[in-house]
């Protein structure tokens, strides 16, 4: 059974306001994460009516250091925007499976490409760089706490 670990988790309020750690948060089913932009419907991407695959971002540690090493591009967990830092477990693998974080269901519902608007922010282009490795857009199918070092394993 493949499994990953939980590192880091990050929410923001709003569209472009800066990201904030937590040790624990709470997932919440068809919403997103408590205090989180999406579950708000503050997101950048947020429109009218629901999309499921905006309730939860997740992103590879491993992609991170892949960037830095190979270009030279410093992106933390904090600024690539995600709510949830992974090690251990390839994200693209999950698209249309149902998975756990600790005893949160999810499924993994389509790849998270970078966007433009961060290349902005951040003030350098890696959009090109991080296609196909910038993460998991993921809806949520049962709530509960989230912590960092829960496991991550196939529902």
């Amino acid at each position: 059974m493949t499994t990953g670990t939980i590192t880091e988790i990050w929410t923001s309020p709003e569209a472009g306001a800066p990201t904030t750690a937590h040790d624990t948060i709470e997932a919440i089913a068809g919403h997103g994460l408590a205090g989180d932009r999406y579950a708000d419907g503050y997101g950048s991407y947020s429109k009218p009516g629901k999309h499921p695959d905006r309730e939860l971002t997740l992103i590879e540690q491993e992609q991170l250091d892949w960037l830095l090493a190979t270009h030279g591009i410093t992106l933390t967990g904090e600024h690539s925007r995600r709510n949830l830092v992974t090690t251990g477990i390839g994200l693209n693998g999950l698209v249309g499976k149902h998975f756990r974080i600790g005893l949160v269901e999810v499924e993994g519902m389509r790849l998270c490409q970078p966007c433009k608007p961060l290349s902005e922010v951040l003030g350098f282009d890696f959009v090109h760089l991080m296609l196909n490795r910038s993460g998991l857009n993921c809806r949520i199918v049962s709530g509960g706490a989230i912590t960092n070092g829960d496991a991550i394993t196939m529902a």
